[in-house]
């Protein structure tokens, strides 16, 4: 395979990818900052929730993966022939080694402690030693790896609270970790929700792939109240729900929640006052976990 580099101005970015894609047969295009480790490198990504500030950088880097050099030649010439693509410069045709994609991609989830006895553990990896309680999850469509602050905290609440929780309600379920890991503390009925199929489809899959029984499905599935309800999705969805989720909760029930920066407690605070107190009750590399009792 050959990679193909140009830079852009930010206004050719996004027409010069899709031409690659889309006529050109690229496999793949990526798209760098081309002042990156420079005086001129400037954050693109904003924080969870909020906007980007800006729509793209200055300068970018466009890399195109093609089959053979001649197909990458070939587009190259395509584009610069093309009078809307003034100001993109080509940096260069370089072969790619071939790659174990597969191997690459797994050397990069590696087991994860929760506590000392609980981790959350990748099938290609062995269990490490001291392990007494295994999550075994994969990557997938869904988002939930054990790698997140947000999730860990979550997982560190539900191993520390562990009880025979007879219902339990993970809301906005991703992959089900948060699911998977109250089942395996102990939950006896869990229904796991999530507004994307693709997320209901993998908390099934891996309910399955660790031995335990959960009901998946889109948020109808909730139903009646339950003595645990989480929540790990973002600040911003999680007070639109404060209604739902209270609803939802148990008299003495537990509502934890994730997803949240540490300088959006008191707005959480707020929109749950009507139903309960929450408090901050862990927090992890700027990140929050918010935890209530209703009365």
């Amino acid at each position: 395979m050959f990679e193909l580099a140009m830079t852009a101005p930010q206004a050719l970015v996004e027409p010069v990818s899709e031409a690659l894609m889309d006529e050109l047969e690229a496999l793949s295009v990526s798209v760098e900052d081309a002042d990156a480790d420079t005086e001129a490198e400037h954050a693109l990504f904003g924080e969870p929730g909020m906007p980007p500030p800006r729509a793209g950088w200055d300068r970018s880097v466009i890399k195109a993966l093609f089959a053979d050099e001649l197909l990458a030649q070939q587009a190259l010439t395509l584009l610069l022939a093309q009078d809307w693509t003034t100001g993109l410069h080509p940096q260069g045709l370089t072969e790619m080694a071939e790659q174990d994609w597969v191997r690459l991609t797994q050397s990069q989830f590696a087991p994860v402690p929760v506590t000392e006895q609980f981790w959350i553990v990748p099938t290609w990896h062995e269990v490490p030693a001291g392990a007494t309680r295994v999550m075994r999850l994969d990557p997938g469509l869904a988002f939930g790896t054990g790698t997140h602050p947000t999730t860990r905290m979550c997982l560190r609440w539900i191993a520390a609270h562990a009880q025979p929780w007879p219902r339990v309600l993970d809301y906005g379920c991703g992959s089900g970790i948060l699911a998977i890991g109250a089942a395996l503390h102990g939950a006896q009925v869990i229904d796991a929700v999530d507004i994307d199929p693709a997320a209901v489809e993998s908390s099934r899959a891996n309910a399955v792939a660790n031995g335990v029984a959960l009901n998946a499905g889109l948020p109808d599935a909730a139903q009646g109240v339950y003595p645990l309800v989480l929540a790990n999705i973002l600040a911003t969805p999680l007070k639109l729900l404060a209604p739902l989720l209270c609803a939802h909760l148990a008299p003495g029930g537990h509502l934890v929640l994730a997803g949240i920066l540490a300088r959006q407690a008191d707005e959480l605070r707020a929109a749950y006052a009507p139903w309960l107190a929450l408090e901050v009750s862990d927090e992890d590399d700027g990140w929050i976990l918010m935890t209530g009792q209703r009365a």
